[in-house]
């Protein structure tokens, strides 16, 4: 089913919407989900909470891309659901990727500093236009979707350490960039 007609099965209320919502969108929910995670009952109560999410922010919201904003939604809930968990013990899988990034990229502790995090945000977006289709893959693939390195290897046709390199060389292209843009860590 179309991504528009999904959303007009939203806002006529339809239940039809959830169904069609999870046959086209549930299996990358959920994986992005477990990428955060690490635990499958954890992700099919975000992919659940999303599809939740979405009936209620739509209507008045119609998304342009329905796979960016469920994506958003459940990588939001997940890293919610993952905050809480960690508050009673060490994370396993958003943990390794913050810790990779934090090398360049600066921790924005408050809301007060909202300014500042859309101004990384526009410099990390205006550098990944500048990388090539499939280093914003596996960049993107990493970072955001949680990909374990040893999975994006396989996809990449390389080795689990060349691709470590290539991520690291990224990272401090990205570092660079975010120097020169101003944005200190």
């Amino acid at each position: 089913m179309e991504d528009a007609a999904i959303v007009a099965l939203y806002w006529q209320r339809s239940e039809e919407a959830i169904t069609a919502s999870d046959e086209k969108y549930g299996a990358l929910c959920h994986t992005l989900a477990y990428n955060i995670l690490k635990a499958h009952e954890d992700a099919e109560e975000c992919v659940n909470d999303t599809w939740h999410r979405a009936w209620v922010t739509m209507p008045p919201q119609r998304p342009g891309s329905l796979r960016a904003y469920f994506c958003r939604i459940v990588r939001n809930l997940s890293i919610d659901r993952w905050r809480s968990r960690r508050s009673r013990k060490r994370g396993q899988g958003l943990e390794s990727l913050v810790l990779e990034l934090e090398e360049c990229v600066p921790a924005v502790p408050s809301a007060e500093e909202q300014w500042e995090t859309e101004e990384i945000a526009g410099a990390i977006a205006r550098w990944l236009e500048g990388q090539s289709e499939a280093d914003r893959r596996l960049f993107l693939g990493r970072y955001f979707y949680g990909a374990a390195v040893g999975d994006l290897a396989r996809s990449a046709a390389v080795t689990p350490n060349a691709l470590s390199q290539r991520l690291r060389r990224l990272r401090q292209s990205l570092a660079r960039a975010l120097e020169e843009e101003g944005v200190g860590l």
